[in-house]
């Protein structure tokens, strides 16, 4: 009889880049920013030979580097254009399928001295930190139990169709602050009103993860993956029903903490949001340390050190 699948397994499966012993990464290629020695991202060799580079870059097969090259003094116009014309190249001659042909919003580079963004679609190619913010909406009868309302993704979406997914998540856009993230994605994915979600929404910290990518995310396969999800709650009062209002999600359940269990298991969810999940488990004291023989493993695999800049240097 197989084994029963456990919290800390459905960890490993999407944080599942092996921590880095100094080796991990020597194949793949660094990239770095001008004036920063520091690694922004990690590419796949196969990703560097395919990828059309343009002058504005430097590639170092020997030390395995891919350098943006400092063009002038404003080295933070010169970055973004530099990514945007490569991008613009690698969608026109269309190299890579998760691009699948198309332009999308901006991601910013977190760890940048000085402002960097380039397009969400190509961040993977390059291994840069991806941001995300996800919103737990749940309720909570006057005995404590909780419920969760639990969306399944609709059928034709690129990435994870027909999953479950946390009630309302969405990449972080350049311009926006992850709270800015959850207040559209609330009214644009669940209905629910601004003025709810300003009030009554609370931050609960940030998880980090290292993956690769899979066949349920589309495109390339193998490439690193880092992630910070900003996680927040929101708890609903009875007469609130998160209803869909793109064709992003199929329709929403409210489930108890045993169904929730059970579909995890049942490795139904999105595999981040499972991880979004887990950490919401926690907090509300559902995986506890005495009933949860993995409790510190899960608790300090949810946040992760990233091999990566994720701030501006000091000094």
């Amino acid at each position: 009889m197989s084994r029963r699948t456990k919290y800390l397994d459905l960890i490993k499966n999407c944080d599942s880049s092996p921590e880095d012993d100094g080796k991990l990464y020597s194949s793949f290629y660094k990239l770095l920013l001008p004036d920063d020695p520091r690694a922004h991202g990690f590419m796949l060799p196969s990703t560097v030979r395919k990828m059309p580079w343009t002058s504005d870059f430097a590639i170092d097969h020997i030390a395995r580097r891919v350098q943006v090259l400092n063009t002038g003094s404003d080295l933070s116009n010169a970055s973004i254009s530099a990514f945007q014309k490569l991008i613009d190249s690698a969608i026109d001659q269309d190299i890579f399928s998760i691009l699948h042909g198309q332009h999308s919003e901006m991601y910013r580079i977190i760890g940048a001295n000085y402002p960097v963004r380039l397009e969400r679609f190509a961040s993977s190619l390059f291994g840069i930190i991806s941001r995300g913010a996800h919103l737990t909406a749940y309720t909570c009868s006057a005995s404590g139990d909780i419920r969760i309302w639990v969306p399944r993704r609709s059928a034709h979406m690129f990435t994870y169709p027909g999953m479950l997914d946390s009630t309302v998540a969405g990449g972080v856009k350049a311009e926006d602050s992850p709270f800015d993230c959850i207040v559209h994605e609330a009214d644009e994915e669940a209905s629910l009103p601004e003025e709810l979600v300003r009030r009554d929404a609370k931050s609960c910290g940030v998880l980090t993860y290292m993956g690769m990518s899979d066949p349920g995310s589309g495109g390339e396969q193998g490439l690193v993956c880092p992630d910070l999800i900003y996680a927040f709650d929101i708890e609903l009062g009875d007469g609130v029903v998160p209803k869909p209002r793109d064709d992003e999600v199929q329709e929403f359940y409210l489930w108890d903490v045993e169904q929730v269990k059970k579909a995890m298991f049942r490795a139904e969810f999105k595999p981040n949001c499972a991880l979004v999940m887990i950490d919401f488990f926690i907090r509300h004291g559902i995986i506890r340390e005495d009933n949860e023989e993995d409790f510190v493993e899960i608790a300090t695999r949810l946040h992760r050190k990233l091999p990566i800049a994720t701030a501006p240097s000091k000094g």
